[in-house]
């Protein structure tokens, strides 16, 4: 007993978090993510990454054949 008080004011702070919408200064917002964006450098995180399409052409495998063998084995 006694847990009706707690979970009411639970519910009254997670509605007070969902539907409280701050005012949004967004002329702040687009310089930080302005100036942030220029310090970092390049924005794609996947440009130090080796190249690995030559080891894809090298060792891409055609899986029908082993199917083919397999139903050869079977019958």
């Amino acid at each position: 007993m006694g847990r009706g008080r707690a979970k009411a004011k639970q519910i009254k702070v997670a509605r007070k978090l969902k539907y409280y919408s701050p005012d949004t200064d967004l002329n702040r917002l687009q310089q930080e993510l302005g100036s942030e964006s220029q310090a970092s450098g390049s924005s794609d995180p996947y440009d130090n990454e080796p190249d690995y399409s030559d080891y894809a052409d090298k060792y891409n495998v055609d899986d029908d054949n082993e199917e083919d063998d397999y139903t050869q084995r079977e019958s």
